[in-house]
């Protein structure tokens, strides 16, 4: 009854979108703190990803339910675009672009094009059609070698930009996604806009270099 109530109104699918790209946010931390063991070194990177492996319940649980999240975030957020569009007479809609900002006018965009990249990034590190090769490498301990997966596919400098550029992407799109949250959430007033404007901008960066450090590094030799 609460969701038929959430789904039926305006307000409450903003606070649909505004949950479910909460827990898309966890996702993406918690992702980069786990791709953090690259730094590490293989034995720590594949054992992080053995261990995953061990527990294949919760891992495809986890999985799927991010998918429905994704798919559920995606839905919501197109059908409030299309009804602020069809509610908003041009002289207005023309007004208001000008005051936008990049992100906030491009997140459908952003959104595709990250969308289109999640898929590109499970077909190459999660089913291994990309680089089968790479994603063939076994360490000496016969595990699945997800270190060396990684440094074989980042040396390849067109892989490697294409990741970065990415999470360019990402983080643009978190910029006015971490904004619209705390507004939707009733975290944000006119005192303090300044400050979330400065604090989304701020995670959005450490997004953009947390994930981005790891291609950059494997370029300049600093992973080998």
């Amino acid at each position: 009854m609460i969701l038929k109530r959430l789904f039926g109104s305006s307000i409450g699918r903003k606070i649909l979108v505004a949950t479910t790209g909460l827990l898309l946010i966890g996702f993406v931390i918690g992702h980069m703190l786990g791709n953090w063991n690259m730094f590490f070194g293989r034995e720590e990177m594949n054992a992080y990803a053995a261990f995953l492996k061990s527990i294949p319940g919760p891992l495809w649980t986890a999985r799927i339910g991010l998918i429905v999240v994704f798919v559920l975030h995606i839905i919501l957020a197109l059908k409030l675009k299309m009804e602020n569009n069809a509610a908003r007479p041009v002289s207005y809609k023309s007004k208001n672009t000008q005051r936008a900002s990049l992100a906030s006018r491009f997140m459908a965009q952003t959104g595709v094009l990250i969308l289109a990249f999640v898929i590109y990034h499970l077909l190459h590190f999660t089913f291994g059609q990309i680089e089968p090769n790479g994603f063939a490498l076994t360490d000496d301990k016969g595990r699945h070698d997800v270190y060396g997966m990684v440094i074989h596919s980042f040396k390849n400098p067109l892989i490697a930009a294409s990741y970065i550029v990415a999470m360019f992407f990402l983080a643009l799109h978190l910029v006015h996604a971490v904004q619209s949250m705390l507004q939707t959430f009733g975290l944000t007033g006119e005192q303090s806009r300044s400050t979330v404007d400065k604090v989304s901008v701020g995670f959005a960066v450490f997004i953009f270099a947390g994930y981005s450090a790891i291609p950059v590094a494997i370029l300049s030799g600093l992973i080998r």
